[in-house]
């Protein structure tokens, strides 16, 4: 949905003293018990006006979606600024979400059942969720671009997407990574990397490369309308 607010200084103060209060109830009261009464009165604004903003909890949820994206994006710039080498890179971007996701572990949990309906705005394949899906594609396109990795057209064009898929398998992991500080999730991206590396460059030998062509038409199949 787009944002009616001005893009005024006041009005960025006033949405983001929204979201921050929303944040706050949904650690401490959880997802589902948090009203958008709720939310107003802890942001100092009236109903109307937390409406006016945001238009349901679940675009509060989206905002906050789009916050960790710009923050994912800004840490991944560090690391795809010193790294080549596609392992590294890859490495990095999905350690850098781990980072700056660690704050909200506690209630991940609470989004996730509510992501997990595929009719639900907050599920990451949903249209409202498109914006943070494509800026977190874009991501996984720079660490293909500025690497060494060498794949096929047909996969190079499907790769960011592919990773992207695989950054979710990770999320979905880490959402139920009860170790200290998800240490777990952190074991599964050094791990599952160099078999990503490994895997995409031998896409480039003759044996695999009808794999790698059945792999991407089933891709192009499952996007199809």
């Amino acid at each position: 949905m787009p944002d009616p607010a001005p893009r005024s200084p006041k009005a960025e103060q006033t949405r983001t003293a929204i979201a921050e209060a929303a944040m706050r109830l949904f650690r401490a009261e959880g997802y589902d018990r948090t009203t958008m009464r709720a939310i107003a009165r802890e942001a100092g604004v009236s109903v109307g006006n937390a409406y006016y903003y945001f238009g349901s909890k679940e675009h509060l949820v989206q905002a906050f979606y789009d916050r960790m994206q710009v923050e994912h994006a800004a840490a991944a710039e560090r690391v795809l600024a010193e790294e080549r080498t596609f392992e590294a890179r890859l490495r990095g971007v999905l350690l850098a979400w781990l980072d700056v996701a660690r704050p909200h572990h506690a209630f991940a949990g609470q989004f996730f059942r509510n992501a997990a309906d595929p009719a639900s705005p907050l599920s990451p394949f949903s249209p409202e969720s498109a914006p943070a899906r494509e800026a977190s594609v874009a991501v996984f396109e720079q660490v293909v671009a500025g690497s060494d990795l060498k794949v096929a057209a047909g996969l190079r064009r499907e790769l960011p997407e592919l990773l992207w898929l695989a950054q979710m398998g990770v999320v979905l992991f880490w959402v139920y990574d009860t170790s200290p500080d998800q240490q777990r999730s952190r074991v599964l991206v050094e791990r599952v990397v160099p078999v990503v590396d490994r895997l995409a460059r031998l896409s480039r030998l003759p044996v695999v490369r009808g794999v790698v062509d059945d792999v991407v038409g089933l891709v192009g199949a499952l996007r199809a309308p």
